[in-house]
This record gives C-alpha cells, structure tokens and sequence, in this order.
C-alpha cells in the first residue's frame, strides 16, 4: 500500500493505492485536506494504467506522409538534440523555445526552468498556468506584495460567517472541498455565489446572483460603494493596515445599485441585500476562480474583491479575508519556480539583480548568462515559427491544441514549427501533430512534491512500475542537456532536486528551504513559506528549532516593504468583445464534473462518462432560435464555429450560453484578448451566435 495523491485538481487529495499491476484506490481517511473523500475522478484515477492508448515507445513523425514511426530513446533524442543544436546556431536560442504545464511536480517545473535557460539559453518559456490562476497571481502581489492562492487553510472555510465565491463552480470542480460549505452553513454562516449560471455550487448557497458574463468588476465596485455610503468600513485597519483607501474610495462613489443593475443585471435589490450582509458580518471569506479571472480584466476584478475584503477589516485576520481558488494539480507550485517567462525559483524575478546572482549561484553558471525575460504563454504561442519567433517548441505537461484560447490560430502556429517535441503519456491532440513524441511516465509511477491550492508542500510517492519504454520527464531533461552540451549536469533523482530548489528558492518569497521529503510524510505536508530555521537561538548560542511552516499568511504584516496591504482604484471597462446584432450572445466556458482539463486523461478512463461538448442554453433562448433539447445547435465567433446538442436549462442566463472546454471545439471559439498586467487571455466570455 502507497499512500499518495490524487493526479488532478489543486486539492491534491490524500489516496491509497494498493496493488503493483492493477492498483486500486482506497480512503486515506487521515490526510487533512480531504479526510479520505474523494470525487468521481479521483476513485477511478488508477483507470488509465493498462489503457490502450499509453504511449510506450517514442515516435518520430514523418512529414510527408504524416505516419509516426517507432524509435529508440537514443535515436528520438539525437534527432532533437541536432535539431536544436542546428536551429540555436543559425537563429539564436532564443529560436527554441520550451512550454510547461500547471500539473508538473515542482521537481520538474524547477527542473525544466532550469534547462530553459542553461542547458538551451532561451528566454522562452512559460506554461499554462499563465491561463489558470495569473490574474489572482498579479492582484495578490500587487496588494499583498506576496501570491499564495489561500493564504489559511481551506477548512478554515467552515469557521467564517459569510463565503463569497466569485466564479466558481466547487461543487463540480474540487467536490470533496464541497463539504466546507455544507459545515459552513450547518453552523448558521452563509454562502454567496456569483455565476451567470445556476451551478450545483449555487445549489449549496443561501444566495445566489447571476450578472452578466465580464461583470464582476462592476458588481465588486457596487458592493463597496454601498459599504461605503452605510458605514461598514472598517476605518481603524485601514488606518493601521492598508494605504490608498481613498482613491479607491472616490472611485466607487458612482457606482450606485441601479448603476451597477444596469451593467451586470443584478437587480439592485439584490446588490444592496449582499452589501448588508457583508457589513453586517463578523467574518468574511471572499473567494474567486476561473470565472472572475479569466478575462481581460481579470487582474482588476480580483482587486475589486480584495479591495471589498479589505475595506472590511478581513485580510490577514482569522478566518477571514481573500483567497484564490487554484485550478490545476501543482498550479500554485507550478508558477514559483521558472516555468513563467518573468520569473527564477521561489517567485524570484527574472530582472532582479540580485534574484539571477542568487540562482546562478546554486547552478554554477554566471548570472550574466542567464536570459531575461521571455514572452508570456499566448504571446509566445502567436510568435511560433515567425520571422523574429521560436522555430522549435518543446512541450511538457499541456494539450496546447485543446487549451489554448482562439485554438485554431494556436493548432497554425505549431504546425509552423521547423521543430514540436511532446512530452506525453498518450498521443494528445498536441503529441498527434508533433514531429517527435516521447513517452513519459505518469501519477504514481514517480515521485515528486506538489503544492496544492492552500500553499501546502504534499508528496506524491511512486506506488507503481512505469512501462518498459517510458522515462520520467526528469531523465528527457537530463538526456537532452547532455547531448546539448549543457555546462551543468541535470540530476534525476527527484529528492535531491527538491533539496537543490530548497537551495534556489532559500530567501526568496517562496521559501522551501525548510521543507523535505521526511518532513512533509512526517507532517502530512509543509505550508510555505518555510524557512531553514526559525533564526531562534539556543542558550549555547547556536540556532535550534525547525520553522514551523505557515499556514495563515499575514496575521501580522503583510508582505510589502512597509508591510501593509495596498488597495488599488480600478474600473469596469467590459468584457474586450460585446455582443452584437451579428454575435447576439454571451459564450463563456467551463468544466464538468467527470472531466479535467483538456481531456486527454479523463477522456480515456471507461468509468468516467465521456458525454461529449453540448451547448447549454436558457429555455427562452432556445425557443427563439427554434433549438430543441439534445438537437444539433451550431455556435460561432470571430474565431470559429462548433457544433454540438443543446442542454435547454433554466439554471442559465437568457442572454448566454455555455460550453465546457475538454473537448475540441470551446477554445477555437474563445478569445485571445489578454490582461494587460497578467496575460491571462479571455477565456470567459466572448461574442457568439447560435443557430440550429
């Protein structure tokens, strides 16, 4: 029996698995974050061993005729190796460039950081967290000059008054974290959710508002206003905790209830009614997702709600305050450790000085030898195989063709590469228009830390044999430096890795110094920031005592050079693309409960229902369009069209339409319209029209 967790979302749930051949998943009822519950996907997450579709061996593309070929590893290597070699000397290296993924063990997001930018030289690199939590990443750096997604732990959840979710659907996407919400109101709290749709979220709350799909901002900025004019500021923190309050506090001053019904379509009843309730609280949770951040605004909405929890008095209090949902696995570690283009181990910045003097020093390169800063995941992706772009990509961890918004410029771009190397367990829609593919291994055949959505360092254990013919990601890594002539070796034992990332992130905003594989079993997982020491002293004058960890981030000060948290003044400006008498209706897009992400390993496990993309609808708009349930409906943008059965549901607004994302078909309609401060592109709402 391997004690371990579960390969999905960023709760990272404790599991069992016993069994070498055909393991099976069982309750591990003592991990702390889900006390042995677990969804649907998570029960059957052993379903892809022994799948068909694994990828055993690599491949070689011809291009002539399109068919892979088997090969050895020395020969898919080689092939690369000489590719890359040839294309860095003729272009530079930044003509190669590498893209990561948010479901990466932090082992290997610190690892494949690294080979960017030593054994290749390329500034180019980033992943595509950039598209999950970038906007929240931004807005919590910005006003608590530190991202950490939560910073209390999630069960905390149960000890506030009132839990606002802006733009999450929990229930279905981290079910087990459900339960919060039911022990929340089973002691007499209330929930608020905020969706234009009528989520099995919204069926656990005691309020709900669905506004117009781009309107959070403006919903944000009502609330306060109304905070404001009914002397629920709480005026002593701001004094003692925050500065800027009174820009923002002029700027909300027009944003009156029937201004913002106007905007959003929340009857201003209602924004008043969810005002009154957030200032008469003791205790307030606001929580935002995908929903409220992916969007060309998204970095200014989050500020909107922080500034709503921070007027309040709640942030960097007890059971109180502001916290981002992440969505992917490793999402929060993913993004600390080199994988984005602008950043070095432990959220230290690529630009700074002293943070690429530090990391130099843990790798042994020179600092001046180091590339700066990169383009961001879209930017990067719309430059493939130009002119002044990259001619060579190399992926790890992310079905590019399915995820990326506006899919079918993206699906281009790649095909325009001299060079597209995936790394993969099956043959992707991304792996099947690559020219080379390499098997990798998969959950539970390694080992490697996670840092799930509360900021808790977890390890996953290896409980299984990978395939003959399959290597981990860390020995692609270590057998393409070599053939490139790195200056600097690549390990592949995951646990010395971590302990050289202890090194590299020691100092920086996100410190695992203090953190290692013994710790985190003995523990069952480490809150960073974690320190290498407490810095207390013992009586004979040496230091003593572990850090302990933190689990509540900013009870005394906030992490800013004076140590308060910084409001900031933004305003509603709309979605970038509004419905027209062409495009009549709102399109944004989501999940559902048995699939994750693109797809690529849910899809394939026969116990999880594939029911395919649909077009959910409002009954009112179904009948104007002549739509039945479960009939071909037809949805189109600027960008694309797709087709699919109509869902007739009352549960959304008459004025949008949804439809998840995990197959082919949502992102070639999406918006690539980016934020200008995180580069998150505009997943969440763009313009369509619908017709059968």
């Amino acid at each position: 029996m391997t004690e371990t967790h579960c390969p999905y979302c960023s709760l990272q749930c404790g599991m069992r698995l016993t069994g070498r051949r055909s393991p099976e998943v069982s309750a591990w009822e003592e991990f702390p974050v889900n006390e042995g519950g677990l969804c649907r996907k998570g029960w059957n997450a052993a379903g892809l061993y022994n799948n068909r579709d694994r990828l055993t061996t690599p491949l070689v593309r011809d291009r002539a005729t399109g068919e892979f070929r088997p090969v050895s590893w020395d020969e898919a290597l080689d092939t690369i190796a000489e590719k890359l070699t040839a294309l860095k000397a003729e272009h530079g290296p930044d003509s190669v460039a590498v893209f990561g993924g948010g479901g990466l063990t932090n082992e290997k997001a610190y690892q494949l950081g690294k080979f960017a930018r030593v054994a290749l030289g390329t500034s180019q690199i980033d992943y595509n967290g950039r598209w999950c939590m970038s906007s929240a990443a931004s807005a919590g750096t910005r006003a608590f000059g530190l991202d950490r997604g939560l910073p209390f732990p999630l069960k905390d959840l149960e000890q506030t008054d009132v839990a606002v979710l802006v733009g999450s659907n929990l229930a279905e996407t981290m079910p087990p974290a459900a339960r919060h919400l039911d022990a929340l109101r089973e002691r007499g709290g209330t929930v608020v959710v905020i969706d234009p749709r009528r989520t099995a979220t919204a069926d656990r709350a005691d309020v709900v508002l669905q506004p117009v799909p781009g309107t959070d901002l403006a919903l944000a900025l009502g609330v306060l206003h109304l905070l404001v004019a009914g002397g629920h500021v709480d005026e002593q923190y701001v004094a003692d905790r925050t500065t800027g309050f009174e820009d923002v506090r002029r700027s909300v001053a027009s944003w009156w209830p029937e201004r913002v019904e106007r905007v959003t379509g929340v009857p201003a009843a209602e924004v008043r009614a969810i005002a009154q309730l957030l200032g008469s609280a003791r205790k307030v949770m606001v929580l935002t997702a995908r929903g409220a951040e992916q969007h060309s605004q998204g970095s200014d909405t989050v500020l909107a709600w922080i500034n709503v929890a921070l007027a309040l008095g709640q942030c960097g209090t007890t059971y109180g305050g502001y916290g981002c949902l992440t969505g992917q696995g490793n999402g929060q570690g993913g993004r600390e450790h080199g994988q984005k283009a602008d950043q070095l181990p432990g959220y230290r910045m690529i630009d700074d000085p002293a943070a690429r003097e530090h990391v130099a020093g843990v790798w042994g390169v020179p600092p001046e030898s180091l590339p700066g800063k990169g383009r961001s995941a879209y930017e990067l992706l719309d430059a493939l195989g130009t002119e002044a772009g990259p001619k060579a990509m190399l992926v790890f961890g992310s079905n590019i063709v399915v995820s990326a918004p506006n899919a079918s410029h993206v699906t281009r771009r790649l095909e325009s590469l001299d060079l597209l190397v995936v790394a993969d367990i099956v043959l992707s829609e991304t792996a099947a228009i690559a020219d080379v593919v390499l098997p990798v291994t998969q959950w539970a055949e390694e080992t490697g830390t996670m840092t799930n959505l509360e900021g808790r360092v977890i390890l996953r254990r290896r409980a299984i044999t990978p395939p003959s013919g399959v290597r981990s990601d860390l020995e692609v890594l270590q057998g393409l430096a070599k053939r490139l002539d790195s200056p600097i070796p690549f390990e592949t034992d995951p646990e010395e890795i971590f302990a050289e990332l202890g090194l590299a992130t020691r100092g920086g905003k996100a410190d695992y110094s203090g953190i290692t594989y013994a710790r985190i079993a003995e523990e069952m997982g480490v809150f960073w920031p974690c320190p290498v020491s407490t810095g207390s002293t013992t009586e004979d004058g040496s230091t003593n005592e572990k850090h302990p960890g933190t689990p509540r981030m900013f009870l005394e000060e906030f992490a800013t050079p004076d140590g308060r948290a910084r409001f900031h003044a933004v305003e509603h400006r709309g979605a970038a693309e509004q419905p027209d008498a062409d495009y009549p209706v709102h399109l944004t897009t989501g999940r559902v409960l048995a699939q994750y992400q693109s797809g690529a390993q849910t899809r394939r496990v026969r116990d999880l229902p594939d029911t395919g993309a649909f077009v959910e609808m409002h009954p009112m708009l179904a009948g104007r369009i002549g739509a039945a349930d479960g009939a071909t409906v037809r949805v189109t943008t600027r960008r694309g069209t797709m087709t699919a059965p109509a869902r007739v549901v009352d549960t959304i607004r008459p004025d949008t339409v949804f439809v998840p994302f995990h197959w082919v078909g949502a992102n070639r309609l999406t918006n690539d319209a980016l934020d200008p401060a995180s580069r998150m592109p505009e997943f969440k709402v763009c313009a369509a029209a619908v017709t059968t």
